[in-house]
């Protein structure tokens, strides 16, 4: 049963509130979080890539990164 403690929960709360305090509106970086997630779920809905870890927490741990490794992002322009 402890199948879905996959995850660092602790770790997870660290990067969720790294992305909130770098944000400088709450509402849009959760927004930003939630639309992710959406995109991530239907992209990845036959990718069996990380089943245990949900499109949220995927997408938090991707945004983190961005925000603490701008280097993985690459030039937009």
């Amino acid at each position: 049963m402890s199948k879905r403690n996959a995850v660092d929960t602790t770790h997870l709360m660290r990067r969720a509130e790294d992305l909130i305090e770098a944000a400088s509106n709450r509402y849009r970086i959760v927004v930003q979080v939630a639309n992710r997630a959406k995109r991530r779920r239907y992209e990845d809905f036959e990718s069996y890539e990380d089943p245990m870890m949900k499109p949220v927490l995927r997408a938090i741990v991707e945004m983190s990164d961005e925000l603490t490794q701008p280097e993985i992002i690459g030039d937009s322009d």
